[in-house]
């Protein structure tokens, strides 16, 4: 018994061995045979059938999205399938997997990316190339790249903004009469996101649509695959960074009102110190942007917060003026009144009181200069306070409580501001930002 489970062992063992060899060498001799009076500058089926190329997609890597540019970067393996009949052989093997040395001797698609702005084939340490040639001919192709192509953005609802950033490739000089693109694995699976394969920031990837399409050009026309990928932006950061402090620097103009009318400097520091805030925020805010020539979201944020922020500026200009007109009409009516006193009182005297700039005799020097100055301590005297414009300080005690502008303010401002929230925000975060294109005719 023992002897027989040894003879099977070693029967295994020289078949395997066998075999090997039987395939190293016919591996050698399908190569050779394949290459002999094989014509790789004409594609299969030239000038008899249309070469098919299935293509699929698996993203390594997506992102950045760079705004200022707009353009997006996506790392990926690019994978190509069709069948050249000449390349059909028999042997014992199924699939012969080959190295990218291989590669430059058959035909291969002249597929490129139609809106990437660079691209870049990794060869660390060789080329990142897979090829294999199966016995009827079929031939996969796969391929490491890193693109960067150009995604049109329209940037009017930014920062609650979506974007489509479209991927196009095909063939560069064979129309579709001659070469044809579809996906090998449909319309659905044909991209595949692993879930660790988004680098994005400030966006999130919500999806992507597949399209193939027929594109037409001067020299005729041409089989494209298109991919739409959908980005929606991410409001956190913006939030945190813009939102908020512009509606800190509202609120802080608006507690001007309850500070008194006569605290000049006071009003005037946080009037002028809350534009400047402001004008700075706008200004850091654009900082990310490209120099579009249209209003966004935030412009508009920003345009009806600096609004509120010079409106309460303005409004204590308003106090300050109107408090100084009733201060004057005050100074006025006193100063006619201590006259009216005074000539009331300058009736009631004796007759022969003398003015006292009149002296008809002129009497002693000691009694001269006694009188003179009695006489100027017996005029009526009403002490007048001094105005300065723009003081708006009040004559008495009566004038010195709050204005009624100040008092409607304390309620419109706040309220109007709370409404222009509610409205701002309800439109934005319910507005389908995200226009997805329909597929071409």
């Amino acid at each position: 018994m023992a002897f027989l489970l040894a003879l099977l062992c070693l029967t295994s063992v020289a078949n395997v061995i066998g075999k090997q060899k039987i395939n190293s060498e016919n591996i050698t001799r399908i190569l050779d045979g394949l290459l002999e009076g094989y014509d790789n500058r004409l594609r299969p089926g030239s000038g008899v059938s249309v070469t098919e190329v299935k293509t699929d997609i698996f993203v390594t890597s997506f992102g950045p999205v760079s705004d200022v540019n707009m353009e997006y970067t996506m790392d990926m393996f690019f994978r190509q399938m069709w069948v050249d009949e000449r390349l059909a052989f028999q042997g014992p093997i199924e699939i012969l997997p080959l190295n990218n040395r291989m590669v430059d001797k058959i035909w291969t698609p002249d597929t490129f990316f139609r809106n990437a702005r660079k691209s870049l084939a990794h060869n660390t340490t060789t080329p990142n190339k897979l090829f294999r040639i199966m016995q009827n001919g079929t031939v996969f192709y796969t391929m490491r790249l890193t693109v960067s192509a150009e995604c049109p953005m329209v940037l009017m609802d930014f920062p609650m903004d979506g974007h489509t950033c479209p991927l196009l490739f095909g063939s560069y000089a064979y129309t579709n009469r001659e070469i044809v693109y579809t996906w090998r694995k449909g319309l659905q699976a044909s991209v595949d996101f692993p879930p660790e394969s988004s680098s994005l920031l400030q966006y999130d990837l919500v999806g992507q649509t597949l399209f193939t399409e027929t594109y037409k050009f001067s020299t005729g026309l041409y089989s494209v695959q298109v991919v739409h990928f959908y980005l929606q932006r991410k409001l956190g950061y913006h939030l945190i960074q813009t939102y908020i402090p512009l509606i800190m620097v509202v609120v802080l103009s608006q507690v001007a009102f309850w500070i008194n009318k006569e605290s000049v400097p006071a009003r005037t520091v946080a009037g002028i110190t809350t534009v400047l805030t402001m004008t700075t925020l706008s200004i850091s805010a654009r900082s990310s942007l490209p120099k579009v020539s249209y209003a966004t979201a935030m412009d508009w944020f920003i345009a009806v917060c600096f609004a509120f922020v010079a409106s309460a500026l303005v409004e204590f200009a308003a106090v300050n003026y109107f408090a100084t007109l009733e201060a004057n009409r005050e100074k006025r009516r006193l100063s006619k009144g201590s006259i009216l006193e005074s000539v009331a009182q300058g009736s009631d005297d004796e007759p022969e009181t003398v003015p006292i700039c009149y002296e008809p005799h002129p009497p002693p020097d000691g009694y001269s200069r006694r009188r003179r100055a009695d006489s100027v301590f017996e005029q009526p005297r009403t002490r007048v306070p001094i105005f300065l414009q723009g003081s708006a300080v009040p004559p008495n005690m009566m004038l010195a409580g709050t204005s009624a502008i100040d008092t409607y303010a304390r309620i419109l401002f706040p309220l109007a501001f709370g409404i222009f929230n509610l409205v701002y925000w309800y439109i934005y975060l319910s507005k389908d930002t995200l226009e997805k294109p329909r597929k071409m005719e």
